[in-house]
């Protein structure tokens, strides 16, 4: 495993991450899951992402107990903060009190005295940004959380919200954390120039593009029985990478990985570490199996030429992508 610094903070970060969305906590039994996290750390992960929302807490509580088994000072984990939490006014969003409030909550569930990493998970327009930014400095204060991050947030949302920042002279956001894969790029134009400008590192999800880019879903075929696509409840997740256009690309991209001794996976997430803007890239595992399989993209490294030849299958591709 190599690590990246987390934009231009101290941090240091593995260049693949584990993440618990749509995981932990619910459609992986907890057994399984422990399993995944005791590999990923024994594989050298040391970073590990999760959320209050994830299923209400339960994921936070999932990764907290495994994780009581290593030394504190030897991972990193990440939170966030931003969506309902339950029925009430103030159980949502980032206002002072919900952020406080979560942020001690989530240390609970995690069994922890602080998160490396404290994330907004969204933006929210309805509450000033800077009682938002205010309330994170404070919790950096109290040692609570040692850096804090954004998630999915525009690039006028970043400067906005560093432009502040700078000018009380608090700590800056270090990371921004985007949907980011070979079939969705939008933070190419924007938001990675604006984050690189304020030191901010890209910790990427859905970096298998909700798993198509395993290969496992073919043109004009049935959708396997047993995958995420099939899952009423998350299928919603998957369904816009499945036109028959894009597959057929998948294919040709599964075709440059085999010419290359890789799975796909692991091309896929070469090409994502390509970029020096991109920190880390979190991926989800409901098996150990995919653990051993995804740390191996780790210090990949991929010619340009082979770059040329996937970004002309990209190309083919592009104007499905911006439907």
């Amino acid at each position: 495993m190599e690590y990246r610094q987390l934009g231009k903070s101290g941090l240091k970060v593995s260049e693949i991450a584990l993440g618990s969305w749509l995981t932990y906590g619910k459609t992986v039994e907890d057994t399984t899951a422990e399993d995944c996290i005791r590999l990923a750390y024994e594989k050298g992960i040391n970073f590990f992402d999760t959320a209050n929302v994830y299923e209400q807490g339960q994921a936070e509580k999932v990764l907290g107990k495994v994780l009581k088994e290593y030394d504190r000072d030897k991972v990193v984990v990440a939170t966030k903060v931003y969506f309902p939490m339950g029925d009430c006014p103030n159980d949502r969003g980032l206002s002072r009190k919900h952020i406080i409030e979560q942020c001690d909550r989530s240390l609970q569930r995690l069994g922890m005295d602080y998160v490396d990493l404290y994330q907004c998970h969204r933006f929210d327009s309805s509450v000033p940004l800077e009682e938002t930014i205010m309330a994170l400095e404070d919790l950096i204060k109290q040692g609570k959380v040692l850096y804090t991050g954004v998630s999915e947030w525009s690039a006028a949302q970043i400067e906005k919200a560093q432009g502040i920042i700078e000018r009380k002279d608090y700590h800056k956001m270090i990371s921004n954390q985007p949907v980011y894969n070979l079939l969705q790029r939008y933070i190419e134009k924007e938001v990675l120039p604006v984050s690189e400008s304020h030191g901010m590192g890209q910790i990427v999800f859905s970096p298998l593009a909700q798993g198509v880019l395993t290969g496992k879903y073919k043109p004009n075929a049935d959708i396997p029985k047993d995958s995420r696509a099939a899952n009423k409840e998350i299928g919603r997740f998957v369904d816009r990478y499945m036109d028959n256009e894009t597959l057929e690309a998948v294919q040709k991209l599964d075709s440059i990985a085999d010419q290359l001794d890789l799975s796909l996976v692991q091309l896929s997430l070469a090409w994502i570490l390509r970029q020096p803007g991109v920190s880390s890239a979190i991926i989800g595992a409901s098996k150990p199996s995919q653990i051993e399989e995804n740390v191996q993209a780790s210090g990949i490294k991929l010619s340009q030429d082979v770059l040329d030849e996937i970004d002309k299958v990209l190309e083919e591709i592009a104007h499905v992508r911006e439907r």
